[in-house]
């Protein structure tokens, strides 16, 4: 394949070798917005240029938005189902060449960037499924003649705003589940991956003007400075799903509160991996170094902490080693290639200084923890993979650095392991690798795993989109996708009908008159 023709031949069916709005809402504008570029990690290169939204764009988007939702919260719910299959169907067909935007864009291997889009599709077979299951509940009345029921009602225009490290698929997990609930949903992409979002919504915008629905899809792009904080600042938006960082979601969740909105955040994760000595190594292998390399250290899953059982423990990071000796790094489009290059120079050097504060506060660097640059790399962001013996007070590795950083801990019981998994402020995902079931339950234990996400035998990366996804403390306590995360998108209203010829009141109050 010759990848240089290929690539720059996606981007021009797709409109996004040259300029591109970075605005919709039934049709692409731009009404004075700054530009920005977007750039490959993989060599430095510009890819193309997008115009970000203005003040008068984001009106507009709000505008089209509300109209467009007092139309689609009277369509049935499993028509707007049929809506999400045609577009998951679209998504099916576009597949290959969305997953090459992605790799493009923020340096996800083939195989990666392909799986962001079949996440996007699964989801839509998820929310064409639910949207004949929004199910409410009768409730036992105390009253005679009366009966209690919920009734769950759509929310209104809510706001996703996305992370580079998943540029589409996150948005497909909010906007898929929240559209069948009756919802309009404004995107706003990171800056660093707009072209993927464009992408997509063009993709979508064909299904919607094919099926003739109302427009209930939005982009917007810019800053977090401009664009997020109108959002989290507008009563008019009544819900904000956040992915990112945790400095910058505790202040989007304190502006939305102000006004008693709600948020939906899905921040930091500082994941742990516990490794029993009775664990299947060959799994506990490859799950923690698939958890810790994975979108090079990019995902908010990603293993950053393994806690080893002494017994095994030198074997076991002997064994780490060689896989992180023998892994290759480099180009992502290429086949083989299993490390691509970090997002930008920024995480690079908050790459270094993480293994710097670690080595000042007595942590041993193992493997890795060095920029590569030299022929073949080009202007891309690149690193050696990093393996660090720890403490686990250190302070170091109770910070969640966004690269691939695996820090390393011995322990003596399954309780010490415990309060080392627990120790941190983050808690997103979590595994242990063990064959014992007394392990397993008292990891799956009240006093176990604090995290969001647990799993046994696999690693923290990788969740399927049928479980409700998010995690505890500082990660926010936000859940997306699967399982009843769509409540979230609704509103519950609780309806008490009388059918009876009196009016008994509840609590045997009295009231005469």
């Amino acid at each position: 394949m010759d990848t240089g023709n290929t690539i720059s031949k996606i981007l021009k069916e797709f409109g996004l070798e040259k300029a591109n709005f970075g605005t919709y809402s039934g049709d692409w504008h731009s009404n004075g917005g700054e530009e920005i570029a977007s750039v490959s990690p993989i060599d430095g290169s510009i890819l193309a240029k997008v115009s970000t939204s203005s003040e008068k764009d984001y009106e507009i988007v709000l505008k089209k938005s509300q109209e467009a939702f007092r139309k689609w919260r009277e369509v049935p719910p499993p028509k707007r189902g049929n809506l999400i299959r045609e577009i998951g169907n679209e998504l099916r067909k576009e597949k290959e060449r969305l997953g090459m935007i992605v790799s493009l864009e923020v340096g996800k291997t083939i195989s990666e960037g392909q799986g962001e889009i079949q996440e996007m599709i699964d989801v839509a077979d998820f929310a064409t499924g639910l949207s004949r299951q929004l199910y409410g509940l009768d409730i036992a009345s105390e009253r005679p003649d009366h009966r209690l029921s919920e009734l769950w009602q759509p929310l209104g225009v809510v706001a996703v705003i996305s992370s580079f490290n998943f540029p589409s698929s996150v948005w497909s997990w909010n906007s898929f589940i929240a559209a069948v609930c009756g919802d309009a949903v404004i995107w706003k992409p990171s800056s660093k991956a707009p072209l993927t979002a464009i992408a997509v919504m063009r993709v979508v915008e064909r299904v919607i003007k094919r099926m003739k629905m109302p427009e209930i899809f939005s982009l917007v792009t810019g800053s977090g400075k401009v664009i997020g904080d109108r959002l989290a600042n507008d009563p008019a938006i009544p819900l904000i799903s956040f992915t990112g960082s945790i400095p910058v979601g505790k202040g989007i969740s304190e502006k939305v509160a102000s006004r008693f909105g709600r948020t939906i955040l899905e921040l930091g994760g500082n994941n742990a991996a516990i490794v029993s000595d009775k664990a299947d190594l060959e799994i506990a292998l490859k799950g923690v170094a698939f958890g810790a390399l994975a979108t090079s250290g990019q995902r908010c899953t990603t293993t950053r902490r393994a806690i080893i059982h002494e017994k095994i423990y030198d074997a076991f990071v002997s064994r780490l080693k060689d896989i992180y000796s023998s892994v290759r790094i480099g180009d992502p489009l290429e086949p083989g290639t299993l490390v691509g290059p970090l997002i930008d120079d920024d995480a690079v050097k908050k790459f270094l200084s993480a293994i710097r504060g670690a080595e000042q506060e007595g942590g041993v660097v193992l493997h890795g923890g060095k920029r590569i640059r030299g022929k073949g790399y080009g202007n891309g962001h690149y690193v050696t993979p990093a393996l660090i013996e720890a403490n686990p007070n250190m302070k170091t590795v109770r910070e969640e650095t966004f690269a691939p950083i695996l820090y390393l801990f011995k322990y003596r019981t399954m309780e010490e392991a415990l309060e080392i998994h627990n120790s941190v402020p983050q808690g997103l995902s979590s595994s242990i690798f063990t064959t014992d079931l007394r392990e397993e339950g008292e990891f799956l234990s009240a006093h176990g795993s604090d995290c969001g996400l647990a799993n046994v035998n696999t690693g923290t990366a990788g969740a399927e989109i049928g479980g409700a996804f998010g995690g505890e403390k500082q990660t926010g306590g936000g859940r997306e996708s699967g399982s009843d995360s769509w409540k979230l998108y609704m509103r519950r209203q609780t309806v008490t009908r009388n059918y009876g010829r009196t009016l008994p009141l509840a609590q045997d109050v009295k009231f005469r008159i």
